[in-house]
């Protein structure tokens, strides 16, 4: 009797201790956040109360989103979304706040439009550079399609330097350097904030690429002088020289004399234009503008800012393996 009675004691000590074995395994719902999900969870809270669902026209119909970007009520969003009916805009956030907004300036060829509420906006998010984005980072895809809630989506950046081609008017351009990621961008997510982990807006949402696809606007040095001009003096002036190209890599000569990898080929020169007047060619490579390094195309077009219209510009370019200097007056881009 005493043998069972002892051996009964041990299956109780060993449920006792198997349940409290369990107990310190399963997780906490604040255990059960892994690494990924903090990141994202507090990505959303940090940068969602800065989003805005854009109501667009005298109906409403039109919109998509927008992102607070300064503590004055200035906010960013796609041209593309205020195209029409953007003498009425109207701006609802996640704390109920809606508000009235104007539009500064819109410029069709990047894609992004910069607005200003009425009244005082919520906090602004904090902006980020997408030159220091890598292949398969982690970002935030954040959208207010309905205005009391966002829409949040995550992923990777799958791919950078995506071109995509933009028209105003008669006027077409490729913005180049584009984001493409993984996080689905849902209806009404354009013009919203596509943020890395450190809830910094890296880019704003502007396309949907394919199946599981994005695409956003990068914020980066080119982008800035942009959202700043049009804060500033409501447009965006152009420098044009009137040639078409794309990034390639120098061949290892010419790689070496001017000591980078890559620069513009030019594919093609317009008729008339100050790069045909100059005598510039298709295939020639360009490297440098006022002595400033082109590496890309981001690059040309970053150089070529409104104030060196009407001025005279030197542009270094390579013709095979000879180095040349070419001077030219560009002119201003007419867009429209």
């Amino acid at each position: 009797m005493q043998l069972l009675l002892a051996r009964m004691q041990v299956k109780h000590i060993r449920r006792s201790s198997a349940v409290a074995i369990v107990a310190q395994v399963t997780p906490t719902d604040v255990e059960a956040l892994d690494a990924y999900s903090r990141v994202v969870t507090h990505v959303a809270e940090t940068v969602s109360p800065s989003i805005a669902n854009l109501s667009v026209g005298r109906r409403g119909r039109g919109g998509g989103s927008g992102v607070v970007i300064t503590p004055d009520g200035f906010l960013l969003t796609s041209a593309h979304v205020v195209a029409n009916g953007a003498s009425r805009i109207r701006a609802s956030f996640t704390d109920g706040r809606q508000l009235g907004l104007r539009l500064v300036g819109a410029d069709p060829l990047s894609d992004l439009a910069v607005l200003r509420a009425d009244e005082q906006a919520p906090a602004a998010a904090t902006l980020g550079d997408a030159a220091e984005l890598r292949i398969g980072q982690l970002v935030v895809a954040i959208g207010n399609p309905h205005g009391f809630e966002s829409s949040v989506t995550a992923g990777v950046v799958s791919g950078m330097g995506r071109s995509l081609p933009t028209r105003a008017g008669a006027t077409a351009r490729v913005i180049d350097d584009v984001i493409q990621t993984d996080a689905a961008l849902n209806p009404g997510n354009s013009g919203g904030a596509l943020v890395d982990g450190r809830a910094r807006v890296v880019g704003i949402n502007t396309a949907v690429a394919g199946v599981g696809l994005g695409l956003a606007v990068p914020i980066n040095a080119t982008t800035r002088k942009i959202v700043a001009a049009l804060m500033r003096d409501g447009r965006v002036r152009r420098a044009w020289i009137g040639i078409a190209g794309g990034a390639r890599p120098l061949p290892p000569a010419v790689a070496a004399a001017v000591g980078r990898k890559r620069g513009v080929e030019v594919v093609e020169v317009i008729p008339d234009s100050p790069a045909a007047r100059a005598g510039i060619r298709p295939e020639d490579l360009v490297v440098a503008v006022d002595g400033e390094p082109v590496h890309g195309i981001n690059d040309l077009l970053r150089l070529l800012t409104g104030d060196r219209i009407d001025q005279r510009v030197e542009l270094a370019l390579y013709r095979g393996a000879a180095p040349r200097h070419v001077t030219l007056v560009p002119s201003e881009l007419a867009a429209g």
